[in-house]
C-alpha cells in the first residue's frame, strides 16, 4: 500500500495544515502539557487514553508484519535470498547496537553525570525498584530463546510478542514459496487482505491525537514539569549523546548510502510525534513498514527488517543502559575496573536483545543486566525512576530512527533499493505507487 499517513486527503486542492495528522499530534502533544502542568489531578487521570490507543496499534501489529513478511518472502526470486536479507540486517544490528552501549559508557566518563552525588545505596527506597528487578528475569538467555517458539501457530495472534509473529511468518512465508504454483491461491488473498489491513491502520491514526493528548497529560500531571528539572544533568546528557548517535552516526552512515538522515525524519515527522506522545515506538511500527515501502524500499526487506529491528536494534535502548548504569556507580562511589565495565557491556548486549514485548523494557533491561554486574548496586536505579519517563520518549524516538535508517541500509546492499524514488520522497515529492523492487 502506497497511501500516506501523514495527511487526510481532500478533494481538489492542497490539505490544509490543521487536517495533518503530525499537526494534529504536535497540538495535541502541546495541550497534554498545559493540561497536566495546570489540572495535575485531570490530567493524571487521562493516561487511559494513552493506553487505549497503544492497545488499539498493537491490536493490528501482528497481521501487519505477518502480512508484510508472508507476501514479501513469498515473492521473492530466490529463497536464499531471505537469509542473506536476515543475516545482513542482524550483522547491521549487532555493529550498531554496540557501538551504541560504547557511546553510552564513553559519555558517562567524559560528563560524569553522577559524580559528587555521594549516594547511600542503602538510604534508597527500594520498593518499586524490587518490582522491576522481579521483572528482570524474564529476560534470561535461555528464557527469551524458548519465548520466541510460539506453543500453537496461531498463538502470536493472541499475544503481543513481535518476535514469535516474525517466527511463524517468516516460516509460513518460505513454505508458501516452496509449494509454488500450489500456492498462488492462497497468497492472492493474503495480498488482498493485505489493502484493507492498512486501510485499517490508516483509519486507527485518525486516533492518535487523542493518544498523545492522554499520554502526555498523565506524565505531565503525575510527575509534573519540575520533575523535569531533577537530575537534569542525566538526563540532559542522554538525551544530547542521543541526538549526536543520530546526527553523527547515523547520519555518516546515511550519507555513505546517498540519503540525509535530516531528510528522513521530516519524512516521519507524524510517526516521532506519535511516538514521542506516547513513549512507544510500536504506536508507529505500521506507518513506518507502510511509509519505508512507499520511499523505495523493498517490500520483502521492510518485512524482515523493521519488525526484527524492533526487537534487535535499540539504539536509544543501549545508549541509556551503559550511560545510567555509569551514572549510579557514579552517583554511589562504586569503583569500576575496566574488567567489570567490559562485563557490563557483554551482559547488556545479551540483555538488550531480550527485551521485546516486555512492558518498561529500558528500566527492566537495566534492571537484568545491574543484577548479573552485581558491583554495580541495583538499588541505587531508584535514583531514575522518577525521570525515567522522561527517559523513555528519546529511548523510542532514537530506536524508531535507527530501524528506519537500517531499512534503507540494508535494502540498498541487497540492490532492493529504488534510490531515485527515495530522493523524490525524502525532497517532499509524492511519486506515483512502483511495484516491487527485485530482490537478486
Amino acid at each position: 500500500m502506497h497511501v500516506s499517513t501523514d495527511v487526510v486527503a481532500v478533494p481538489g486542492g492542497r490539505t490544509p495544515l490543521y487536517r495533518q495528522l503530525y499537526f494534529q499530534v504536535l497540538v495535541a502533544i502541546t495541550l497534554g502539557v498545559l493540561l497536566g502542568h495546570f489540572e495535575p489531578a485531570w490530567g493524571a487521570q487521562l493516561k487511559p487514553l494513552g493506553d487505549a490507543f497503544i492497545k488499539l496499534v498493537k491490536m493490528i501489529i501482528a497481521p501487519v508484519i505477518f502480512l508484510t513478511i508472508v507476501t514479501g518472502i513469498a515473492g521473492m526470486t530466490h529463497l536464499r535470498s531471505v537469509g542473506r536479507v536476515f543475516a545482513k540486517a542482524m550483522v547491521y544490528f549487532l555493529f550498531f547496537s554496540t557501538l551504541a552501549l560504547v557511546v553510552g559508557m564513553v559519555v558517562a566518563h567524559v560528563v560524569q553525570p553522577g559524580a559528587g552525588m555521594n549516594i547511600n545505596p542503602a538510604d534508597l527506597d527500594q520498593t518499586e525498584v524490587n518490582n522491576y528487578v522481579a521483572k528482570s528475569h524474564e529476560l534470561t538467555l535461555v528464557g527469551f530463546a524458548m519465548d520466541i517458539i510460539p506453543k500453537t501457530l496461531l498463538s502470536p495472534f493472541v499475544g503481543d510478542n513481535i518476535l514469535q509473529v516474525l517466527f511463524v511468518a517468516v516460516l509460513f512465508g518460505i513454505s508458501l514459496a516452496m509449494v509454488g504454483q500450489k500456492g498462488r491461491p492462497v497468497l492472492n488473498l493474503l495480498e488482498a487482505l493485505t489493502a484493507p489491513v492498512f486501510k485499517l491502520v490508516h483509519l486507527l491514526m485518525k486516533a492518535a491525537p487523542i493518544g498523545a493528548f492522554g499520554a502526555i497529560a498523565f506524565t505531565i500531571g503525575k510527575y509534573g514539569i519540575g520533575s523535569l528539572v531533577n537530575l537534569a544533568w542525566l538526563v540532559g546528557s542522554f538525551y544530547l549523546t542521543a541526538l549526536l548517535f543520530v546526527v553523527v552516526i547515523l547520519g555518516t552512515v546515511a550519507r555513505m548510502c546517498g540519503f540525509s538522515v535530516i531528510k528522513l525524519a521530516r519524512y516521519l515527522k507524524a510517526e516521532l510525534l506519535l511516538v514521542l506522545g506516547t513513549s512507544s515506538s510500536e504506536s508507529a511500527l505500521p506507518s513506518l513498514m507502510e511509509k519505508m515501502e512507499r520511499a523505495g524500499c523493498s517490500k520483502s526487506v521492510v518485512g524482515l527488517v523493521v519488525p526484527t529491528g524492533y526487537s534487535f536494534n535499540l539504539d536509544g535502548t543501549n545508549i541509556y543502559m551503559t550511560l545510567a548504569a555509569l551514572f549510579i556507580a557514579q552517583a554511589t562511589n562504586t569503583e569500576l575496573t575496566l574488567g567489570h565495565q567490559i562485563m557490563l557491556l557483554l551482559v547488556a548486549m545479551l540483555s538488550s536483545k531480550g527485551a521485546a514485548g516486555v512492558t518498561g523494557a529500558g528500566f527492566i533491561t537495566l534492571a537484568a543486566t545491574l543484577a548479573v554486574v552485581p558491583e554495580v548496586p541495583v538499588a541505587g536505579m531508584a535514583l531514575i525512576l522518577g525521570v525515567d519517563r522522561f527517559m523513555s520518549e528519546c529511548r523510542s524516538l532514537t530506536n524508531f530512527l535507527g530501524n528506519a535508517v537500517a531499512t534503507v541500509v540494508v535494502s540498498r546492499w541487497e540492490g532492493a533499493l529504488d534510490s531515485e524514488r527515495l530522493a523524490q520522497v525524502l525532497d517532499g515529492a509524492t511519486p506515483e505507487p512502483v511495484g516491487e523492487v527485485a530482490v537478486r
